[in-house]
């Protein structure tokens, strides 16, 4: 497998599902953060320690042998894929807009998991990687009279994205699929609505 650039890793998603999968894997990582934890900041040791990457994927290879995982047209309960993206960012909360040609895509979290960001912090009412907490970060995006459904917020944030496209790979957890709330707006085809929560976002070769 070649080299990932990363510029965004769920460590939540990661330590919630890897106990689930390898057992002495995380038990072996938790030992050795409780030895260190004296020595390093938590927000350097978060970025830096290459371990980080071994982590994401053990649990995106588990993903990928055993799970549901599909295409941005066809999701499973799981998604991968490559896509032109806009990076969008709020206060806490990151978010790569983009499109196929037959669907909609938004991926959202925590800013907190950008590498190089501030360390996520535990006072958060949801998870922005949570639906309601993806909901009320598009809110943000969105059009101030914008309904509150997830798949109408994330193809009005996806139009009203700005900035340059950047093409990404990413492997994400489908939250929301469905038609297109606007087919008034998709010049007749069948488009699709696809909002996930990404495992790790890196940017395409």
């Amino acid at each position: 497998m070649s080299a990932r650039y990363y510029i965004y890793i769920s460590d939540s998603k990661v330590d919630m599902l890897l106990p689930q999968i390898d057992p002495g894997f995380a038990s072996k990582r938790s030992t050795e953060v409780g030895v260190n934890l004296q020595l390093l900041t938590g927000k350097h040791k978060r970025d830096s320690d290459p371990d980080r990457v071994s982590r994401l994927e053990r649990v995106v290879r588990h993903i990928d042998d055993f799970l549901d995982v599909g295409t941005i047209d066809e999701p499973g309960q799981y998604f991968r894929g490559r896509l032109d993206v806009r990076w969008q960012q709020m206060p806490g909360f990151e978010y790569f807009a983009g499109a196929t040609e037959d669907t909609v895509v938004g991926l959202g979290g925590s800013s907190g998991h950008v590498i190089g960001g501030a360390v996520p912090k535990d006072d958060a009412v949801i998870a922005p990687s949570m639906l309601p907490g993806m909901v009320r970060g598009l809110s943000a995006l969105a059009a101030d009279d914008a309904p509150a459904s997830a798949l109408e917020l994330a193809y009005l944030a996806n139009r009203n994205a700005r900035g340059e496209e950047q093409e990404v790979e990413f492997v994400a957890k489908r939250l929301r699929h469905g038609p297109s709330p606007y087919p008034e707006l998709d010049g007749g085809r069948a488009v699709q609505v696809l909002v996930g929560s990404p495992l790790f976002v890196a940017l395409a070769e």
